[in-house]
């Protein structure tokens, strides 16, 4: 089986044994420019490689017909989902400055562009990397454009078969871009535990041979943890200053705290997986000897006398000769007088 190949976003590897977690700023920051740069703050403190916000032009992305009965998913929002689009944007001339923010606090910072010009701009700052939000996958102009620049490519995977994802990576890969990562998500906000589907990321890395990673919007922390311990190279989450504040993002989002502690427990989740090659560990090297058995005489045993089961016993610990080779002293007459309850070793034979 090929081996995928390692990449690096910015100063961070994929492939290493790291997962790599994006703080999904969004729409969180309120319209304001000073909430955005706390966030990328805390972001950095809590432990993310990344904050991420989303570059749109409401007018370039919704049709106002399209929206004018409110869907199941909008059925809560109190405005039209052309106001709450038109008030969730981050306007063009703060890209630079988040920037420029983030790279002081050593943070990367990139987005979602939904639009040619956003593209265009996110190469001008150089970011290190680009998200292609689920709702783009078979958009394949702007896929090719995205390509185009040679920067790795998280590819959000929500709501979307196996053909989709297909014919999309066929497009990136078409420019010569192999950097991508696979993002699995469920596109519903919050999204059930029960369609988190993480075997998903399993077929679509043996499918595809690319890295996989997890987009969540579920409650909690099981399933972004969960993923790392499936494989899952990346892993984006909400993030906000309070998860009760109004918006159409912050529902989902993880609060500084519960971030930091999500980017914990993977941490410590990755301590634990290991490189998959089974050895005796370090810690193990005296439980091994305290838990085997070996053979134990249980009464005395003269010169020339025959081992056999009234006179030795498999017992703990294996000083001597393990009780893997009791067959092949069985029968062996001793060399010497032994004590009762004294290990036999292969220097007594």
């Amino acid at each position: 089986m090929t081996k995928i190949q390692p990449f690096t976003i910015g100063n961070k590897t994929i492939g290493k044994n790291r997962c790599y977690i994006i703080a999904e700023i969004g729409s969180n920051f309120n319209g304001s420019l000073k909430t955005a740069k706390l966030l990328i703050k805390l972001a950095k403190k809590a432990g993310a490689d990344a904050a991420k916000f989303q570059s749109f032009k409401t007018e370039q992305l919704l049709s106002k017909k399209g929206f004018e009965k409110k869907s199941a998913f909008q059925s809560k929002w109190k405005k039209s989902v052309f106001q709450v689009y038109k008030e969730a944007e981050l306007p063009r001339k703060w890209h630079k400055e988040l920037n420029t923010y983030a790279k002081q606090l050593k943070i990367h910072f990139f987005t979602s562009p939904w639009d040619f010009e956003a593209v265009d701009l996110l190469n001008k700052l150089r970011v290190p990397a680009i998200k292609v939000g689920s709702g783009d996958i078979t958009y394949h102009e702007i896929l090719k454009k995205i390509a185009q620049l040679k920067k790795p490519v998280i590819l959000g995977t929500g709501a979307s078969t196996m053909k989709e994802i297909s014919d999309a990576v066929n497009t990136i890969k078409s420019v010569g871009n192999n950097k991508i990562i696979l993002m699995h998500s469920i596109t519903q906000y919050p999204s059930p535990i029960e369609q988190a589907n993480l075997r998903a990321l399993e077929s679509m890395k043996k499918k595809f041979r690319l890295y996989v990673g997890y987009s969540d919007h579920s409650p909690g922390l099981i399933v972004p943890i969960a993923s790392v311990a499936m494989g899952a190279s990346m892993i984006e989450k909400h993030f906000t200053l309070d998860p009760k504040a109004e918006g159409p993002d912050h529902l989902h989002s993880l609060d500084p705290a519960e971030f930091t502690n999500m980017v914990n427990e993977i941490r410590t989740l990755e301590k634990a997986l290991g490189n998959g090659i089974k050895k005796i560990e370090k810690s193990e090297k005296q439980t091994r000897i305290l838990q085997r058995r070996g053979l134990w005489t249980i009464q005395k045993i003269h010169k020339g006398e025959k081992f056999s089961n009234l006179n030795i016993a498999a017992l703990r610990p294996v000083v001597g000769i393990p009780v893997s080779k009791f067959n092949q002293i069985i029968n062996k007459k001793a060399t010497k007088n032994f004590d009762a309850y004294v290990p036999i070793r292969i220097t007594d034979l």
